[in-house]
C-alpha cells in the first residue's frame, strides 16, 4: 500500500492557493468522469446503482483523486498501470486506451470491465485516467458469468489481459468485435465500452486544460501533494489510536461444489503510525468460484481502510500508504491462477472486507476521541439474484438486481443503524426505482419493504433489512442465476454486546403466482448456492437480507425506543419480549413488568451473580473500551474491570477468560439467525451484573480469540503524560 507521493518534481514551487484551486478542480474532474459515464450508459447497474469505480492516477499507478463509489478498485486499476509501465511492447502512444478485466493481472473478477487512458502534456505523460464497471455478462458457462460449477477460471468469463484497445485515437473495431462477441448480452457491454472511452476522454480534456493554464510540472506536484496531504492525515489520526493487536474474522458457506465453511481472518498490529493486516490464518483457496485474487485483496483492504478511518480525508494512495498487507499465497483471498474467481466481488472480497472492517471497528472502540464512530459490519452479503433470457419483444435481455444493496447498515454507540443502509464500502450506492427495473427487464415486483426482526438487537439496534418478492413479466420462462453467502452465517456482526443482523433468507414459490397476484404455491427453501434456475410464470421468488448488527446489551434499550419499534413493525412483541426483556399491555411498555422481565433474564445468562470481593473493583478509571468495559487502576495495577464494577483481566486485556461464556449452536429464532453446521455463538456477561458484553460467531469447538489486545505500557506512558481520556461510564449498579 505504499506509495511514491515523496518523490516530489525538483524546482516546481506551487503555493497554497495554488495547490487548492487545483486540487479542488482535480476532485471535480473525477465527478465529471462520473457524470459522463452515467450519461453514456444505459445499464441501471451504472445509472441507478453506482456500482462503478472513476479515478486519476499518478504514472506509476498511485491514485490522487477518486470517486465516491466502489472502493474496493482503487488499487486495482493502479496495478494495470503498473503492468502496463512493465510492458514495453505495448507502446503507449497519446490517444491510446487500454481495456482489461483479468483477476490475475489487476481487476476483481471478470464482469469488471476496466479502461485505463494516458494523459499527456506535450511528449510525456503526466497523470492516467481509469475507469471500471461491473458487467452484467462477460461470457463463460452461465449466464451472467458468475459460474458456481467453475473448477478453474477458463470456465469463467472471458479474461482480457490488458489489450490496446483505442490507438491513437483510432478505436480497433476487431478488437471490439472479440470482446463483444464472448457476451450474451453485446449491445449492453457494448455501450458500456463506448461509455468507458467518454469518461476517459473527459478526464484527458480536463487535465490538458489545467496543465496548459498552470503547466505540466505544477500539475503533477499538485497530484503528489494530494497523495502527501492525505497520508500525512492517516499517519497522525493512527498515531491518535491506541497501539495493540485487533483480530476478527468472518466466514461464508459453500464454495458452488459443497457447503464447506471458508474464514477470513485478520490480525491487525497499529504501532504508532503504522497498520499492519495479516490475513494468514485464513482458510485455504477453494475449488469453486468464491476465491479472490491479491487484487482483490488488496482491493477490499481499501474498500475498509478508507471509510473507516479515512471518512475527513482526500480518499487517494496516500491515505493506504501507512498500511502494510501479509498474506501467503493460496488463501481464499491470494488464490492462485488457475483458481475460479468468478464471484470474487460478492463472496472472498465481500468478506475479507466484512472482517477487515470489523476489526477497524475493534480499534475504534478502544479509542477515547474515536469510539463515538465505531460500528459493526454493513450490509454483511450481496445475495446476487440474475435473470435473463429472451423477453416479449423477442429480444435478449439480462439483469442484475442491485436491491441486495438495501441490507440494513450497523448501530453506533449512540444511534440505531439505518435501515437499508447498505454496505460503507460503497458510500453512495443506491437502488432503482421499481418502476425502472421493471421498465428495463420483463420483471414484476410483487413487494419491496423492510422485514420485521431482521435489525441485529442491541441498546441501539441495527438497521433493518429490505426484501424483495419477484415475478416474471410479460414472458413465460427465463432463466435465474442464484446465489449467495449469509444465509448461515450471520454476517453483518456488532460491537460490545450488539448482536448480528437476521440471516439471508431465499425461496422460491412454485406455481405461488396466478394472475400477477401471490397464492399458495409449493415453497422451495434455497441454500446459499442453488445457482442457475429455471423460473417461469407461475414462480415467485422471495428474498429477505441480513439486517445491521446492533450495538451494546439489548436489555439496556430504552423500553419506549422497543415499544416505538413494535408500533412501527419493525420488531415483533414477541422479539420484544425475549430479547429485549420489554413486556407490552396494550400497545404500552409495562416499567415494572419489564424491569422484572429484565432482571430475571441477567440472573437466567450468568445462573448466579458472582460474591467473591476480590473480583470487585475500587480504583481508579481510567479509559472505556467499549459500552460496558474500561481500564481501571488500584493498587494491584491495571485492570479490565466491566462497568458494574467486576474485574475480568489483570495485567494485560484479555478480558474474556473473566466473564462467563455461553456456547450455543443454535440461536433463538427470534433472531432469525440459521447457522451452518461447522459454527456456534459465544456470549459473554458480566458475572456482577449479567450484562451482555460481547456476541462471538465462530467454529464449532473453538474458542472465541481475543478481540483487543492493547498495548498497556503505551497507555500507561499516555496516561502518565495527562491526555485526557474521555468516555468513562457512571458504573452500572450490579443487581439492576
Amino acid at each position: 500500500m505504499t506509495s511514491n507521493a515523496a518523490a516530489a518534481v525538483a524546482g516546481v514551487a506551487v503555493g497554497a492557493v495554488t495547490f487548492e484551486v487545483m486540487r479542488n478542480r482535480l476532485v471535480a474532474i473525477t465527478e465529471e468522469m462520473r457524470i459522463a459515464l452515467q450519461s453514456v450508459s444505459g445499464s441501471p447497474t451504472v445509472t441507478e446503482a453506482s456500482d462503478f469505480f472513476t479515478g486519476l492516477f499518478l504514472t506509476d499507478g498511485s491514485v490522487a483523486s477518486m470517486g465516491f463509489q466502489v472502493a474496493f478498485q482503487a488499487p486495482v486499476c493502479g496495478a494495470v498501470i503498473r503492468h502496463i509501465n512493465a510492458r514495453p511492447e505495448l507502446k503507449v502512444a497519446d490517444g491510446d486506451m487500454f481495456i482489461g478485466n483479468d483477476p490475475y493481472i489487476g481487476a476483481l473478477h471478470q464482469n469488471d470491465v476496466q479502461m485505463l487512458g494516458p494523459i499527456y502534456a506535450g511528449d510525456r505523460i503526466v497523470a492516467w485516467a481509469g475507469v471500471q464497471a461491473h458487467q452484467t455478462d462477460v461470457g463463460g458457462m452461465d449466464f451472467a458469468s458468475w459460474c458456481p460449477k467453475a473448477r478453474n477460471v477458463y470456465q469463467e468469463g472471458m479474461r482480457i489481459p490488458c489489450v490496446k484497445l483505442v490507438d491513437r485515437g483510432e478505436l480497433r473495431e476487431d478488437v471490439l468485435e472479440m470482446i463483444l462477441t464472448a457476451s450474451r448480452l453485446p449491445d449492453a457491454l457494448g455501450l458500456d465500452i463506448r461509455a468507458f472511452m467518454a469518461t476517459v476522454n473527459v478526464a484527458r480534456s480536463r487535465i490538458a486544460e489545467l496543465a496548459s493554464r498552470y503547466g505540466a510540472g505544477v500539475l503533477e506536484e499538485v497530484m503528489r501533494r494530494m497523495i502527501e496531504s492525505s497520508e500525512t492525515k492517516m499517519r497522525a489520526r493512527l498515531r491518535e489510536l491506541p497501539d495493540g493487536e485487533f483480530h476478527a474474522c468472518d466466514f461464508l458457506e459453500h464454495d458452488g461444489h459443497e457447503n464447506v465453511l471458508y474464514k477470513v481472518d485478520v490480525r491487525i498490529e497499529k504501532r504508532g503510525e503504522r497498520l499492519r493486516l495479516d490475513y494468514g490464518g485464513s482458510s485455504r483457496q477453494a475449488p469453486g468460484f468464491i476465491n479472490c485474487t491479491r487484487a482483490g485483496l488488496q482491493g477490499a483492504v481499501a474498500g475498509s481502510v478508507l471509510p473507516s478511518l479515512a471518512w475527513d480525508m482526500q480518499w487517494n494512495q496516500g491515505a493506504l500508504a501507512p498500511v502494510e498487507v501479509v498474506a501467503p499465497d493460496g488463501l481464499l483471498c491470494t488464490a492462485q491462477f488457475p483458481a475460479p474467481v468468478g464471484s470474487a466481488t460478492v463472496e472472498a472480497i465481500w468478506v475479507t472486507s466484512n472482517a477487515t472492517m470489523l476489526a477497524l471497528n475493534r480499534m475504534l472502540a478502544t479509542a477515547p476521541g474515536y469510539a463515538y464512530r465505531a460500528q459493526g459490519v454493513n450490509d454483511g452479503a450481496m445475495a446476487t439474484f440474475n435473470l435473463g433470457g429472451v423477453n416479449q419483444y423477442g429480444e435478449p435481455f439480462g439483469l442484475h438486481l442491485m436491491d441486495p444493496l438495501a441490507a440494513g447498515a450497523s448501530a453506533f454507540p449512540a444511534k440505531d443503524g439505518v435501515n437499508a443502509g447498505g454496505p460503507i464500502t460503497s458510500p453512495v450506492s443506491a437502488i432503482a426505482d421499481v418502476e425502472k427495473n421493471e421498465q428495463a427487464s420483463p420483471l414484476f415486483y410483487l413487494h419491496r419493504r423492510l422485514a420485521i426482526d431482521t435489525a441485529g438487537a442491541g441498546q441501539f439496534r441495527g438497521g433493518l433489512a429490505g426484501e424483495v418478492a419477484l415475478a416474471l413479466g410479460g414472458i413465460g420462462r427465463a432463466d435465474a442465476l442464484i446465489m449467495t453467502h449469509g444465509a448461515e452465517m450471520p454476517n453483518t456482526q456488532g460491537l460490545c454486546g450488539g448482536w448480528p443482523g437476521s440471516t439471508i433468507r431465499q425461496r422460491m414459490g412454485r406455481g405461488a403466482v396466478k394472475d400477477g397476484r401471490a397464492c399458495e404455491g409449493r415453497w422451495q427453501i434455497f441454500g446459499p448456492k442453488p445457482g442457475l434456475t429455471p423460473m417461469t410464470g407461475e414462480d415467485l421468488f422471495a428474498v429477505t437480507w441480513q439486517g445491521g448488527g446492533g450495538y451494546g446489551d439489548p436489555i439496556e434499550r430504552d423500553i419506549e425506543a422497543v415499544a416505538a419499534d413494535v408500533a412501527g413493525g419493525w420488531v415483533s412483541p414477541k422479539a420484544a419480549r425475549a430479547i429485549y426483556g420489554v413486556v407490552l399491555r396494550g400497545g404500552k411498555p409495562s416499567p415494572g413488568a419489564s424491569a422484572r422481565r429484565r432482571r430475571a433474564m441477567r440472573v437466567q445468562r450468568v445462573g448466579k451473580f458472582l460474591e467473591d470481593p476480590q473480583r470487585v473493583f475500587s480504583g481508579e478509571r481510567l479509559q472505556a473500551i467499549g459500552a460496558n468495559l474500561f481500564i481501571g487502576r488500584d493498587q494491584r495495577g491495571l485492570h479490565v474491570v466491566t462497568r458494574a464494577g467486576c474485574i475480568l483481566a489483570s495485567g494485560d486485556t484479555r478480558w474474556r477468560r473473566g466473564a462467563v461464556g455461553v456456547t450455543r449452536e443454535r440461536v433463538p429464532a427470534e433472531h432469525g439467525i440459521t447457522l451452518h453446521r461447522g459454527l456456534a455463538v459465544t456470549t459473554w456477561y458480566c458475572p456482577l451484573s449479567g450484562t451482555l458484553l460481547a456476541v462471538d460467531v465462530h467454529e464449532k469447538g473453538r474458542t472465541p480469540e481475543d478481540d483487543a489486545v492493547l498495548d498497556l505500557d503505551r497507555l500507561e506512558r499516555v496516561l502518565r503524560a495527562g491526555a485526557p481520556q474521555p468516555g468513562i461510564d457512571t458504573p452500572a449498579d450490579a443487581a439492576d
